[in-house]
């Protein structure tokens, strides 16, 4: 009777079938992350600042010590935080002029082409680099036409995209460059910002990131004529009390938001570093399975920590991808098929010539192949073992 109040009655079966390892089953779940949460005494002190001066939202104190210390942590001039990474995104598009065509990843997350279809962007899908599972720069000039005026690359689980030589197309074709960079807070490439690369950069603070304010984002971007522009689309479009000048949204970060970013920012070198032990770990229990092969093998400055991906190639490993995903969860223990679908696979884009399957071979191998694995600061090591080993005992 104690086996079956800890298990549920199909794995009681499959564990009297020795098909499950009671030793290694988790009694608690594990998650795929957990928020980086402050201290709730830290947070309080914040608020009462927000409390006295009655100034919960519209461009307040809080929202702007906020932006100053972001702008210091990313090594970025120019940077306009919002409700969430979804809507800077779709306004940084629609600051940028926009019109026609924008190649992108079909292997993102819908958010990315979402902010498309809202700005009435038309989607190309480009295949991706089999090792970074981001953009293809070989693969991009192909797909430019008259009617392209952008490339929005995704720098995939952290894993930046080829910038040189997406920068060296876009020159020669006067296209503007914007990257996703909701995973990759933090990330430095050649010793330098993420941010300093291409036109406009996007963050997402959402709460399973690195870095979060509940819900938020935040664009980076080179030309500073945009700081006005953008906070007008963000703020209906108004001018003042008496003018709106352009169509715009309510985009705006508020100042409880900024005060759990304020708090939760001082944490992120503390968290940054016990995920690197963690990544330290996974890959040591890892090394000699045939068949998993780490995505996320950046370290240091140059990694944003955001997530830890293995690749399963069912060949080598005898089981696939969906088997393991469901196979972990019988010990408790909840990974994701991250991304999973494919945007180019979204029913709107069947139309499409370039989301065609036959078109973007290495995206449409990876989506089955890639699972994002548990990977928090407060993850402990004894936990990334018996993970590892329900993985290597499967094969």
């Amino acid at each position: 009777m104690q086996i079956v109040t800890v298990l549920c009655i199909s794995k009681y079966e499959k564990f009297m079938k020795g098909a499950i390892n009671i030793e290694i089953l988790f009694k608690e779940p594990i998650y795929i992350t957990r928020p980086l949460l402050p201290n709730l005494q830290d947070v309080y002190s914040k608020l009462s600042e927000v409390w006295e001066s009655k100034w919960l939202t519209n461009n307040g104190p809080q929202q702007i010590n906020l932006e100053k210390a972001l702008k210091e942590y990313l090594h970025v001039e120019n940077l306009s935080l919002f409700n969430n990474g979804t809507s800077a995104l779709l306004l940084g598009l629609k600051a940028l002029d926009l019109t026609g065509e924008v190649i992108t990843t079909p292997f993102t997350f819908p958010a990315t082409v979402q902010a498309l279809d809202w700005n009435n962007l038309t989607p190309i899908f480009s295949d991706i680099d089999s090792t970074t599972l981001t953009l293809d720069g070989a693969k991009i000039e192909s797909l430019i036409t008259e009617k392209t005026t952008a490339i929005l690359g995704v720098h995939t689980f952290g894993n930046p995209c080829d910038v040189e030589q997406i920068q060296l197309i876009a020159n020669k074709y006067n296209l503007k460059v914007i990257y996703d960079g909701a995973h990759s807070f933090g990330t430095s490439l050649n010793n330098k910002p993420i941010g300093y690369y291409g036109d406009m950069t996007m963050f997402s603070f959402h709460a399973t990131k690195l870095f979060n304010t509940v819900e938020g984002g935040a664009l980076t971007f080179s030309d500073a004529s945009l700081v006005e522009k953008l906070s007008l689309l963000k703020n209906f479009g108004i001018a003042n009390p008496e003018e709106v000048v352009l169509s715009g949204l309510n985009a705006k970060l508020n100042e409880i938001q900024a005060v759990v970013g304020l708090e939760v920012l001082k944490l992120v070198e503390t968290e940054r570093k016990k995920r690197h032990e963690i990544k330290i770990a996974y890959e040591y229990y890892l090394k000699d399975v045939p068949g998993i092969n780490v995505l996320t093998k950046l370290e240091g400055d140059d990694s944003s920590y955001q997530y830890f991906v293995i690749q399963i190639e069912e060949e080598l490993y005898g089981k696939s991808r969906d088997w393991l995903h469901e196979t972990l969860k019988e010990y408790n223990v909840y990974t994701r098929k991250y991304f999973y679908p494919l945007c180019s696979d979204f029913e709107w884009y069947e139309h499409l010539e370039s989301a065609q399957k036959v078109n973007l071979p290495i995206a449409q191998k990876a989506v089955k192949q890639v699972l994002a694995m548990p990977y928090y600061g407060e993850l402990q090591i004894e936990s990334v073992e018996k993970i590892c080993k329900v993985i290597r005992d499967s094969i």
